[in-house]
């Protein structure tokens, strides 16, 4: 008897693929005339607390969301979203509450 095969024995990947991480897989969507990279997040590898720029609500560890950041950055503009805000952003926008004294940067 010969043991079990554990590893993919490879095979079409998807197009739209750019690379693989121990995070989640990559890949790129246009969003208001430019390229987006997203990233899949899955509920083992998010460890810490974020703010959704869609919805202004925490991610809390342990949920699956998305990373995005433009194409053309460094990474710094990195956003995590929940999955839910991220497929409806153009129906969303970024709906900051502020206190009447706040002020406006």
């Amino acid at each position: 008897m010969s043991p079990r095969r554990n590893r993919p024995r490879g095979g079409e990947k998807p197009s739209d693929r750019v690379g693989g991480s121990r995070y989640g897989l990559e890949s790129t969507e246009e969003w208001r005339g430019e390229q987006w990279y997203v990233r899949h997040i899955g509920g083992g590898a998010a460890a810490k607390h974020y703010r959704c720029p869609g919805c202004d609500q925490e991610i809390p560890p342990g949920v699956p969301h998305v990373v995005a950041w433009p194409q053309h950055s460094d990474g710094d503009d990195r956003r995590h979203w929940h999955k839910a805000c991220w497929n409806a952003r153009d129906r969303r926008s970024a709906r900051l509450q502020r206190s009447r004294n706040a002020p406006r940067y």
